[in-house]
């Protein structure tokens, strides 16, 4: 079945610790809505660095990356329903959503369009 990456871009912080708390509630509610198709629930990013390809580094992202989740799905179009029953996008977040695909190991056969 194939696994999807599902990236959280921007969002506004909750405005008090009571609207914080409620918005992990609606989160955990849509996590538990997804039963076993939650292979990596939550994985929020911090102290964010940009790595240049002249080797120079900085402090933040070129994106607005926050964080992913890994679900397995059926089809893109169920990733996408799932997607937009997430309450990240209440709180004026975005989702990309892309079906992962396996890597061979074995450099002669490169990469394979089979999912995971």
């Amino acid at each position: 079945m194939p696994q999807y990456i599902f990236v959280y871009l921007g969002g506004e912080y909750p405005s008090n610790p009571e609207e914080g708390q409620k918005h992990f509630e609606k989160y955990q509610q849509w996590l538990h809505s997804l039963g076993d198709a939650v292979l990596s629930p939550a994985i929020p990013f911090k102290d964010t660095h940009t790595v240049q390809p002249d080797g120079s580094t900085s402090p933040g992202s070129m994106s607005a990356m926050s964080g992913m989740s890994i679900i397995r799905m059926n089809s893109m179009e169920e990733a996408l329903a799932a997607a937009k029953a997430c309450p990240f996008l209440e709180i004026k977040g975005a989702l990309e959503v892309s079906e992962m695909i396996e890597m061979s190991s074995n450099s002669d056969e490169g990469a394979s369009d089979k999912p995971n």
